[in-house]
Parts: C-alpha cells; structure tokens; sequence
C-alpha cells in the first residue's frame, strides 16, 4: 500500500470515530432531555416544589397545581371528595387537604334544604400529598366535615375546624392520631394559628366569634366577638393585630391580640361580601376577596384603608401570596379558575384554568 492511501485511510477512520463520538453525545443529549419529559418512558426527574401553588376543586375532587414562574397549570393530583382547605408543610415536600362527605349546598339554599341532603362521613378526612410524586399518601381522620386547618410551625400537628360538629380537631401528622376535639363556635370555618405558635384562632360564622385556643393543651384561652358570619384570619407578622374578614356585616375587622377585642373596622365597597384574608410579609397591606362582590381588594395596615382592588372572577374566596409577595392567587369558583393579580397596582395579570369550583389555594415556599 502506497504512503497516500494509507494517510488517506488513517484520515477516514478519523472521520467516521469523530462522527461516531458527536452521535453518542448527540444521544446522551435526547436522553437528558427525556428524563425531563413526562412524555417518555425515562426516569422522571426531580420534580421542584418552590414556588409551586395548590388549588383545591371543590367540584372535581382534585388539587391543580400551578407553576407561579410561568404562571401556567403543570399537573392535576386527584384527593377525594369535596377538597376545600388546603396547605403546604413548611418543607414544601407534602400538601394536605381537607375532604368532606357532606353534600355542597349551594349559597342560596335554604337551611332546611340542605339538612335533607344525606352526608357519607365515611369520605371525611384530611388528604396527605407527596408534592414529588404528586400521589397521596395517606388520609387521616380530620373529624366530622372538615373545611379548614392550619399548620403548628413545626408541621407536626394540624388545627382543623368541623363545621357540622361546632369543633376543632388537633391532629398529629406523624401518627395520624386525633389527639383532641375543642368544642368551638358554631358553625366553625377560619383558621389560623398565631405567628408565635403558641395559640390557634378559629372563626364561629353562626356563633360570630372566635375562639382562641391552646395550641400547646387545647385548652380554650378567650374569645373575640365580631360582625356577622366572621370567615377568615390573618395576623400581622409581629402578632400584634388579627384581620378578620365578616362576610355577611360586609367588613373587615381589626383585632388588637392581646386585649382580645375589635379595634378598628375596614369598609369596602357595597357589595363586599369578605372571604379569604392574608397579610404581606413585610406587614404593610392586608389583602381579602370579596366573594360574590367579585373581586380583591388591598388595604393599608397603617391606616385601615382601602388602596386598590380589581376584579377577578365570580366569588374569589381562597387568596394566597407568593414567596416575594409581587403576586396575589384567588381562587375563583363559579369561574372554575384562579387569577393572578399583580400586587403593585392591583392589576390581573392572567387567568389561569382548574378545575370545578376552585376553592382554596396555597403555596410551597
């Protein structure tokens, strides 16, 4: 063989390895690039749960969850029957959510009505959801008709209001064991455990009170009387005040903590009909939806008044924050959606589709 045809042999082996070496990589490529697709069969990534947003369908039995950096729905986890209050642990790894076998009655339903409709408490409990693999877990007993709860800081206990029974549950996440029942107001809905840890508050709608609660004994410490039909808590985070939103007196209602009483009165607009209710991290806004007067609205800590509001959809009832507070999700029923608002003047930003009857929303952080 001739010295050229050998180098020119030597210089198609070359080749062909070289094209060999950028094919394999090509392939190592596809294969990275399918273990982020659920539409393969590879190995599902890690799934992320920072800033990933939980609504509950009251109407389809699911949780939608919402990526709140593209703002756009990523996945629907199905729970049980009638899931309304809904919250994340403080790792963001597991999401729980409240079920309920008695039947939805409509607003405008006469009391009487609803009392026939026949409830299943065998479907009664408190879903517990793997936020990675999106499955849940386990369901514990949450008491009869469980509608909200709220989280000890630490996560091992849950505060769960029944409605239909006029109690709160205490519950322990690691055993799943009811460890107390409170008899509370009647008709028990909002609540919310103070930023110290050290009580729980929970709203009587009938009773138009709170009850305030040991978190450590379960021993009922005092109440606050409120306007009508109280729904919602939200504290401040120095624990010094309490917003409580009143839905039938139309208000929302300032709580000084340690004197245990009303203080000050926010009026929104006619037609308010306040619902769901939380505080910015920084302490200077308060923000509630206004149920069937369709819309969100923000008020200012320092003086009590109303500074912005826009609409959102029909009867927003469960609001949220996200982590840097730019952003409010409402939770919209009649709408079967969830709307973002941009908290720097109170602007939608977009409407995001879920499923039917969405009724609260939380937030992994």
């Amino acid at each position: 063989m001739t010295v050229e045809r050998c180098l020119l042999l030597g210089a198609l082996l070359a080749l062909a390895a070289c094209s060999g070496e950028q094919s394999a990589a090509g392939a190592k490529g596809d294969t990275t690039f399918a273990r982020d697709s659920a539409s393969t069969g590879a190995p599902a990534a890690t799934v992320r749960t920072e800033g990933l947003a939980y609504a509950s369908n009251e109407g389809s039995q699911e949780l939608t969850v919402i990526d709140t950096r593209s703002d756009s729905a990523v996945a629907t986890i199905p729970v049980g029957t009638r899931p309304r209050g809904v919250k994340v642990s403080p790792d963001g790894k597991l999401v729980y959510v409240a079920l309920s076998g008695s039947p939805r009655c409509p607003p405008k339903m006469p009391d009487a009505e609803c009392e026939k409709m026949v409830a299943d408490k065998s479907k009664d409990g408190i879903a517990e959801v793997d936020a990675t693999t999106r499955k849940v877990k386990r369901i514990f007993p949450g008491g009869s008709d469980p509608e909200t709860f709220d989280l000890s800081r630490d996560g091992t206990r849950l505060f769960i209001s029944n409605e239909d029974a006029g109690t709160a549950t205490i519950l322990d996440t690691g055993s799943g064991r009811i460890l107390q029942t409170v008899k509370v107001g009647t008709e028990p809905e909002g609540v919310q455990v103070h930023p110290d840890g050290k009580t729980v508050w929970v709203t009587g709608e009938t009773a138009q009170n709170v009850t305030v609660i040991s978190t450590d004994s379960g021993k009922i410490l005092g109440q606050v009387h409120t306007d009508r039909r109280p729904r919602g808590i939200a504290f401040t985070p120095d624990g010094l005040k309490a917003y409580i939103t009143c839905e039938v007196g139309g208000v929302v209602q300032v709580v000084d903590v340690r004197q245990r009483k009303v203080i000050a009165t926010i009026h929104p607009p006619q037609g308010s009909l306040p619902m769901g209710v939380v505080v910015s991290q920084d302490g200077k806004r308060v923000y509630f939806s206004t149920g069937r007067g369709g819309q969100v609205m923000a008020a200012d800590v320092a003086t009590n008044r109303i500074i912005g509001g826009v609409a959102v959809g029909k009867r927003p009832w469960g609001i949220a924050l996200s982590a840097d507070g730019s952003k409010l999700y409402s939770a919209n029923g009649p709408s079967n959606d969830v709307a973002v608002v941009a908290t720097d003047g109170m602007k939608l930003i977009k409407t995001i589709p879920a499923g039917q009857l969405p009724w609260g929303v939380a937030i992994a952080r």
